[in-house]
């Protein structure tokens, strides 16, 4: 009964397997192989685009070049107060780009397009004292389980077409928040006005793979000191492709995020007629909150079910009675029907 996160789940077999058939003999190192051009040239092609691909260990890796990449000297990146880059990230965005973030507030770990508007206006750059703007970084989908939608990714991309400012998403659950939506890739990024995309695999079934897309192929000498400087160019990077060539292939990527959404839907109904928790708000990709007696969450972790309190978000303050606390449950590629069955069961004992 493991619900703590996508993290703690394996490696799917055909990417365990495209790492062994790929250890053997002499590449090309630092992302010059034929492997690495052969991935790059299936996500131009995913995304209907050429693109500049940047492989990288980590989701904080990508997220902090992106930003480092569209910084000025004063540079200030805005996002959501409860986003990854912000909350989670100790100050990698900050100390890659030399800037700093503004956080915009907004429901459901969604940016209100509003605030944003105000909080860039608060940095006019003839103002030197303040500092300037220097991207938008937007996370899809959102560290509450909620998905923007195609909508308000639109309104998010006009406000930064009006500033000049670049925009980044962050896409550690860009695979279940694409499913959601059922749109393609190119449409809920840079045809909405993405400039930057960190395309996360290792949540959905790679097993330390993370790409930074540049939808902007002039950039890509540019960005490509900005990852060197930041450690990211590996040498070896022919086991970072042939984790997205088999992550790619087939649609073992979406199939897998669908497998990962349907178990949260089925957690979800369940949960529903549960009398014992109550839903924070509906989930929209692969991540569950609940209210739940503090007391229940203890015997139900006694019982083998594992799964990890959170920090009531400051738009939901209100959200908690006494001896409440709030909980996410994560689902995977990997769980299964028998693990959800067993802590329902447990919810009801």
């Amino acid at each position: 009964m493991f619900f703590a996160s996508d993290n703690w789940a394996g490696v799917a077999p055909e990417i365990n397997q495209a790492l062994l058939d790929n250890n053997t003999g002499k590449v090309s190192g630092y992302g010059a192989g034929e492997l690495d051009k052969k991935v790059e040239a299936k996500l131009s092609e995913l995304f209907e685009k050429e693109v500049a691909v940047f492989f990288v260990a980590t989701g904080t890796a990508a997220n902090s070049i992106a930003i480092a990449a569209s910084a000025k000297p004063g540079s200030v990146a805005f996002c959501h107060s409860e986003a990854h880059v912000n909350i989670d990230e100790c100050g990698g965005p900050e100390f890659f780009s030399s800037g700093r973030l503004c956080p915009v507030a907004g429901d459901h770990g969604k940016m209100d397009p509003y605030l944003l508007r105000k909080a860039i206006s608060n940095y006019p750059v003839s103002f030197i004292h303040h500092g300037r703007p220097g991207s938008i970084t937007l996370t899809q989908a959102t560290e509450l389980g909620t998905i923007y939608s195609m909508e308000e990714i639109g309104a998010i991309s006009e406000i930064a077409k009006e500033t000049e400012i670049p925009f980044h998403m962050d896409g550690a659950r860009f695979s279940n928040a694409l499913v959601t939506l059922g749109v393609s890739p190119a449409e809920m990024t840079w045809k909405s006005g993405v400039d930057y995309l960190s395309f996360g695999g290792t949540k959905n079934g790679c097993w330390c793979a993370e790409a930074l897309i540049c939808f902007d192929p002039t950039m890509r000498e540019e960005v490509a000191f900005h990852h060197k400087r930041a450690g990211q160019l590996f040498s070896k990077s022919r086991f970072v492709s042939a984790q997205f060539d088999a992550y790619l292939t087939d649609d073992l990527w979406l199939n897998m995020a669908n497998h990962a959404n349907a178990m949260t839907q089925i957690l979800t109904l369940e949960l529903q007629q549960s009398n014992t928790v109550r839903l924070a708000w509906q989930p929209q990709a692969n991540e569950i909150f609940v209210v739940m007696q503090k007391k229940k969450a203890s015997e139900i972790r006694e019982k083998g079910a594992v799964f990890f309190e959170w920090q009531a978000p400051i738009a939901h303050s209100d959200l908690l009675q006494e001896g409440e606390d709030l909980y996410r449950l994560v689902t995977s590629f990997a769980t299964t029907s028998d693990e959800i069955e067993a802590f329902i069961s447990c919810l009801k004992a």
